[in-house]
This record gives C-alpha cells, sequence and structure tokens, in this order.
C-alpha cells in the first residue's frame, strides 16, 4: 500500500486531475480510497477531493472508481446518518458538473457514468422522475431499459413510485433483466408490507433462484429506510446461516454479498 505524507498529500489534493498518466491518477486514487478503508484519512477529505479534481478527469476507470467507492461505500457505510445528505448533495454537485462537461457528445462513456451515479444519489425524485418521463436525458441519451429500472429503483427508495408503475414498467420490459429489476424495486418500496414480502421471499421461501434473490436482496437494504428495517437487522444473522444451509453455496454467496446490511454495522451487529 502506499501511503502519503502529509508534504506530498497537501500538492497532491491540489494538482491530483493535472497529472498527466491516468495510470498515475489510478494509483494515487487508490491509496486515497485505501487510506479512507483503513481509517487513516477522514472520508469527507476523499470527498472533498473527488469534487475538485474528478469533474475534470477524462479517464473512464477512474471516473467510475472513484464514484462507485464515493456513493456506494463511503456515502452509504462509512459516513453516519447526519453526514450522508451532505455527501449525496457533494456527488449530485459532482455527476452535474460531468453532465454540464460532457454535453458536446465527446464523451458519451463517461456521460453515461455520470447519468448512472447521479440517479444513484439523488436525494429528490424530481429531475430523474422527468428523466423516467420524457425516456431521456436532456443532451442525451436515451434511456434504455437498465437506465430505466435504474430510476424507477431510485424513485422505489425515495417514495416516489408505486407496484403499479412497477407492474407497467415490467410489463414494458419482461425479460429476465426487467424480472430482476422489478424484484429490486418492489424490495426498495418504503412499505412495511413490501419489505415483509421480500424479506419472507428471500429467506423463508425457495422459489427465487440466485438471479432474482440478488435483486431482491440488493432493494431490500437501503439507508434512507433505516428505521423501517431496523427490526431485520437481527433476523440476518440467523436467517442467512439457515437459508444458505438449506440452499446451498450459491445462495450463501448473495446473502453474505447482497443481503448483509452493511450500513447497520454496529457493535450489536459486530457481536452477532
Amino acid at each position: 500500500k502506499i501511503r502519503f505524507d502529509t508534504a506530498s498529500f497537501e500538492p497532491l489534493r491540489t494538482s491530483l486531475s493535472g497529472l498527466p498518466d491516468p495510470l498515475t491518477r489510478a494509483v494515487v486514487w487508490n491509496a486515497l480510497r485505501d487510506a479512507v478503508r483503513d481509517g487513516e484519512l477522514p472520508p469527507a477529505a476523499y470527498l472533498e477531493t473527488a469534487r475538485a479534481h474528478l469533474p475534470r478527469e477524462t479517464d473512464l476507470a477512474v471516473a467510475e472508481g472513484v464514484l462507485a467507492f464515493a456513493a456506494g461505500q463511503l456515502a452509504d457505510q462509512y459516513l453516519t446518518p447526519a453526514e450522508r445528505p451532505a455527501a449525496l448533495a457533494t456527488l449530485t454537485s459532482l455527476c452535474r458538473d460531468l453532465l454540464r462537461r460532457t454535453e458536446d457528445g465527446d464523451h458519451p462513456g463517461l456521460r453515461l457514468i455520470a447519468v448512472r451515479h447521479l440517479i444513484d444519489v439523488a436525494a429528490h425524485p424530481e429531475t430523474v422522475a422527468a428523466w423516467l418521463a420524457d425516456g431521456t436525458v436532456p443532451g442525451g441519451p436515451e434511456l434504455d431499459p437498465e437506465l430505466r429500472w435504474r430510476i424507477l429503483a431510485r424513485l422505489a427508495v425515495l417514495g416516489a413510485t408505486d407496484e403499479d408503475a412497477i407492474a407497467a414498467e415490467l410489463a414494458r420490459d419482461p425479460s429476465a433483466t426487467g424480472q430482476e429489476g422489478a424484484a429490486r424495486c418492489r424490495a426498495a418500496l418504503p412499505d412495511p408490507e413490501a419489505k415483509r414480502a421480500a424479506w419472507e421471499a428471500m429467506f423463508a421461501g425457495d422459489d427465487l433462484s440466485n438471479y432474482l434473490f440478488t435483486a431482491t436482496a440488493q432493494g431490500f437494504w437501503q439507508p434512507e429506510q433505516a428505521e423501517l428495517v431496523r427490526e431485520y437487522v437481527p433476523r440476518f444473522y440467523a436467517d442467512a446461516v439457515a437459508v444458505a444451509a438449506r440452499r446451498g453455496p450459491a445462495i450463501a454467496v448473495a446473502a453474505g454479498r447482497y443481503a448483509f446490511p452493511a450500513y447497520a454495522v454496529d457493535a450489536d451487529a459486530l457481536r452477532l
């Protein structure tokens, strides 16, 4: 692992996006990520660095890696609930900057990365709901099924859609991917009955395929819904072991990787 002393880190924070070699930038970003994961760099410092430099990034792998870590692990797991809204706002602003920079159409891959992550960190439904209604992002891209399901899943988390809309989208896309999208959206609805049905489908029955189990698990746990699903956190530890023993290694992997309440880890969870 690489670590930067103070004399090295401060210049990096002002010049990282100016490093000419994308591999060098990737090494630096990976070192910063490792430092956050090891508890040696505050998450806020990583976010500030991303906000300053990622809007000027040109390498797709670097942009995707930084945004995936910042949204999926840092904002969803490492920050306290009180800190999370500010992190989502920072990431939303960052993604909007990337969208503005790619309006000329010269960087479609980078623009798609920005669109996907802006959907994932949206704290308010209006913008992405308008994209879904129009079938396109202003200036592109048009929404393919993957983006439509991604938006609908985020709207479900925010309580801005319902079962009728999910069923309509499934009728529009009845493919295997559509079935997974619908399962993910239904499990993400902020409704006690939807959560109960999703949990029972995962842990009490044997009907879900590996893919549908994974999709349901991805929808179930949402940091925005921590109070709603609090009772399920201690249940996971017994129910996951039972379903793994009953259904075998593939479901065991899915339960451990996707059905684990990663944002809810505390001393009680560690004991369990």
